[in-house]
């Protein structure tokens, strides 16, 4: 429970920054802390997993938020966001419904794959990293920000730094290369885009939004250029050759970060401690809250360690903060 506690306080500080106006109002750390401590105990355990839940929800049209499947969720208070729902006249409407229809008008986080571009639509990242230019690519990612932000988005699914190395694997286009010099530097450079340029000073302006470090980690390393497929290999290459664009992003001030579906030492990377809380949070002090990819929680039994409600459990104790689609966080 106090995990359940403490995932829930991290994700409602990310919904009511720059969205409440109370919380706006408010100046410090401490005043949020007070504020979010107060609406923690109001609300019920099946509210506090609620807001660790994301379901996808690209079905609703404008004017239908009312009569959409997740809407009474909403108006329950179990959904946290939701994500691929374009247009801001919709996201107004499901908005509009967890502030004023929810018993705690808590607000929703709205995120999108926004990975090359919103409107503006920019090369795929494998050929943004072909030009070396960074101020290009933070640009690139200010301007996504922006379009995405006045639609309503407020979190994006990039970067995706996974450094891959065979050609097999089917989403080389997605990342930077094979370069970890190169792939960290376009990290850094797309998440003070996405989130604003002084790491100390982001998500304070209305056109940022949060950035999504991906996929945590090791995705693109499958054996066999497999996707999903397992990853094995030493400390000593895992760090010298793949883990420094995550740091990276880290170390800019990324405000999420997504788990990868592979296992790593043969534990999945969603239920995988020493991954999400010994090295991400222990050792690059990461603060922000970690998401699992598209069902990762409940493809964990078909990884064969265990029930649903067993790879739940696994996941929260590793250091997963969010479940993404499928409500794998059950009592």
């Amino acid at each position: 429970m106090k995990k359940i506690f403490k995932r829930t306080s991290l994700l409602l500080a990310t919904a009511l920054i720059g969205v409440t106006a109370t919380v706006q109002a408010q100046k410090s750390p401490q005043d949020m802390d007070r504020f979010i401590d107060a609406l923690m105990r109001r609300m019920t355990v099946e509210e506090k997993i609620g807001q660790l839940d994301l379901p996808v929800t690209g079905e609703i049209t404008t004017g239908q938020a009312k009569s959409s499947d997740v809407a009474k969720k909403i108006e329950q208070g179990l959904v946290g966001g939701l994500f691929n729902l374009k247009g801001v006249a919709k996201i107004r409407d499901v908005q509009k419904l967890a502030v004023e229809n929810s018993r705690l008008g808590i607000p929703l986080l709205f995120g999108m794959d926004v990975i090359h571009g919103y409107e503006t639509i920019f090369p795929i990242p494998l050929g943004l990293s072909c030009t070396w230019d960074m101020a290009a690519i933070e640009q690139s990612a200010r301007i996504a920000a922006t379009e995405a932000s006045a639609d309503g988005i407020s979190w994006t699914f990039s970067p995706m730094v996974d450094i891959s190395r065979d050609p097999r694997w089917g989403r080389v286009s997605e990342g930077s290369g094979e370069d970890p010099f190169l792939g960290g530097a376009i990290a850094r450079a797309m998440v003070l885009g996405y989130q604003g340029k002084d790491p100390d000073d982001q998500l304070k302006r209305n056109d940022e939004i949060m950035a999504c470090v991906k996929h945590f980690a090791l995705y693109g390393a499958g054996e066999a250029g497999r996707d999903y497929n397992t990853v094995d290999m030493s400390r000593n290459r895992m760090f010298n050759e793949y883990m420094y664009p995550y740091e990276a992003a880290v170390r800019a001030g990324v405000g999420s970060a997504m788990a990868s579906f592979n296992e790593v030492d043969g534990v999945p990377a969603t239920a995988n401690h020493w991954l999400m809380t010994d090295v991400l949070r222990k050792q690059w002090g990461f603060n922000g809250f970690v998401v699992t990819d598209f069902t990762g929680i409940s493809e964990m039994v078909e990884h064969g360690i265990g029930n649903l409600q067993t790879v739940s459990t696994r996941a929260l104790n590793a250091g997963v903060d969010m479940d993404m689609v499928i409500e794998g966080f059950v009592g």
